[in-house]
């Protein structure tokens, strides 16, 4: 496969650099849908999501659903353009994955294994997107 960049004409990019964009488009698929499925939970069964008293970011259930359902159809939305390969789709990508972060972050006393998974898929996205495209050296 060959990439192209303005001015430097075309060169070989290593597989593993393709690999790693694939697999972080991947990646961010399925975290699009769990994020979508954690938010329909949360919409469908107020009741479902329980979180211990004083907790300083407290928001209601079904605010918790729209912001995990409407942030997984952004980051699966990204994760089918990073298969573009262009460089702003990295970027999208990277950006939507910590975004995606953060809303787990602040999600952790409602569901924390989750949570927890979440965040480390998002921090294996950003590795993979952040690995440069780089020649081959064959």
């Amino acid at each position: 496969m060959t990439m192209h960049d303005a001015g430097a004409g075309s060169r070989q990019v290593s597989g593993w650099a393709i690999g790693g964009t694939v697999f972080a488009g991947v990646i961010m698929l399925l975290v699009g849908l769990f994020h979508a499925v954690a938010g329909l939970v949360a919409l469908i069964d107020d009741e479902f999501y329980v979180v211990a008293a004083n907790y300083t970011f407290e928001f209601d259930v079904t605010a918790w659903g729209w912001i995990h359902l409407i942030g997984g159809i952004l980051v699966a939305s990204g994760g089918i353009a990073v298969f573009s390969g262009a460089t702003w789709a990295r970027l999208l990508g990277i950006t939507l994955a910590v975004v995606s972060a953060v809303i787990n972050f602040f999600f952790l006393p409602y569901y924390p294994w989750w949570s927890l998974l979440m965040i480390g898929l998002a921090v294996w996205v950003i590795w993979s997107l952040s690995r440069p495209l780089e020649p081959v050296t064959d």
